[in-house]
């Protein structure tokens, strides 16, 4: 674990709220001069705390307002099985998070769909069809109530 001081956490909570502020903008907001603003920058993203710079998508806008979560059981709980699952779920792009999670299911994905119909298709050419793949509950979002990227530092 990374050690943070007070000043780490403000730069990194201003960030988080707008990874486009500059450094001369964050060095204002915390009182601090450009070079150690930069050094701290490169400090955190060199030991990995920072580990990318991203922009978020409105995914109404986009045409993509169905949410579904959906948890996986596999017919072998092997390393072998997780590692074919876990390959097959990076190269599908509607998967947005996959965990696997300890209980009575395996995996907990979450995906993007344009919408029921295209979900369908989504369900039974791509996921069902990942050998190993036991069983699929789907769990359909009817509101989203909270969606953050952010991580609480304090």
């Amino acid at each position: 674990m990374v050690q943070l001081d007070a000043i780490d956490q403000k730069i990194l909570a201003l960030l988080q709220e707008n990874s486009r502020l500059t450094i001369q903008e964050i060095g204002q907001r915390i009182n601090l001069s450009k070079t150690p603003v930069h050094e701290r920058i490169k400090r955190l993203e060199r030991e990995g705390v920072i580990d990318r710079y991203v922009s978020i998508l409105d995914k109404k806008k986009l045409g993509n307002i169905l949410m579904v979560y959906c948890q996986v059981t596999l017919d072998r709980q092997t390393r072998d099985a997780f590692a074919e699952f876990e390959a097959a779920v990076r190269g599908l792009p509607e998967v947005l998070e996959c965990n696997r999670v300890s209980g009575s299911f395996d995996y907990l994905l979450k995906i993007i769909s344009r919408d029921m119909e295209t979900y369908n298709r989504f369900h039974q050419d791509q996921l069902s069809v990942i050998p190993g793949t036991l069983h699929i509950s789907s769990f359909f979002v009817m509101s989203e109530v909270k969606n953050s990227t952010v991580v609480p530092l304090g």
